[in-house]
């Protein structure tokens, strides 16, 4: 009879689970919008481009993520590291950082109010005048989002996107230039962070690891660096992605 050992302490960390948060997400709190090839994960395009390999991804998993995104295909590689395999084509790479909460004052706010899928429409409008980051017409249902309005406009919002287990992703912070300045954006940040708090998890976000009037805001209102990631684009082989494709989910 094998007697199990102890774990050693001395051995290679465990991952955190946000590492990989898209990964975590998608095997967790946001199993139900996962789409999946092999071991690779994806959010639906209208919903979110996010999508997620394994921590170590081998050629199978390339070969499968290229039979997902289909051939010349751009697809989003949150915080990898590695090297893509030949033939593929960065796209787009952006150094960023990930901060968590580390002492909010979270607390709602009575001029906010939630944001549905009737408000789409204006949600998009005031993603295209601001660019806060992806926002696809279904990214309403990742989360919850709140809004303020000004003689009925949509000004600013904030919303919830990524949910690793016990964690949620604040993202979609954005306000419209004629009333920056009003401290709206550092408002929603709070009352959004408060709804997460209530249901017991801990926010955290991402920004550029330039952006620094965005994270000495976010410092400011009680985040902390946690780990320094990239965001990146890579361009599918035209080539590949047609040889492995039945099995979609």
């Amino acid at each position: 009879m094998s007697v199990a050992r102890p774990a050693s302490t001395s051995g290679p960390a465990r991952p955190h689970v946000l590492d990989n948060p898209a990964r975590a997400a998608l095997t967790g709190p946001h199993a139900h919008f996962a789409e999946r090839h092999g071991r690779v994960l994806r959010y639906p395009v209208d919903v979110s481009p996010w999508l997620a390999l394994s921590d170590e991804p081998d050629a199978g998993d390339w070969a499968d993520l290229a039979a997902l995104a289909g051939p010349g295909a751009e697809v989003p590689l949150l915080g990898f590291r590695g090297q893509v395999p030949p033939g593929w084509e960065i796209t787009f790479h952006m150094e960023g950082v990930q901060l968590v909460d580390d002492g909010l004052a979270a607390a709602p706010d009575p001029e906010a109010v939630p944001l549905g899928p009737a408000d789409v429409p204006e949600i998009l409008d005031l993603v295209a005048r601001t660019r806060p980051g992806p926002f696809a017409p279904r990214t309403i249902e990742m989360g919850s989002y709140l809004g303020i309005r000004r003689d009925g406009a949509l000004v600013a919002m904030a919303g919830e996107r990524l949910r690793p287990p016990g964690w949620t992703e604040i993202s979609a912070v954005c306000t419209d230039p004629a009333v920056r300045g009003q401290g709206l954006a550092s408002r929603l940040i709070l009352a959004v962070a408060h709804g997460i708090r209530e249901r017991g998890d801990t926010p955290f976000l991402h920004t550029g690891a330039d952006n620094a009037g965005a994270i000495r805001l976010y410092e400011s209102l009680g985040f902390r660096l946690r780990m320094r990631t990239a965001f990146l684009s890579a361009r599918v082989p035209e080539r590949m992605g047609q040889e492995r494709t039945a099995g979609v989910a």
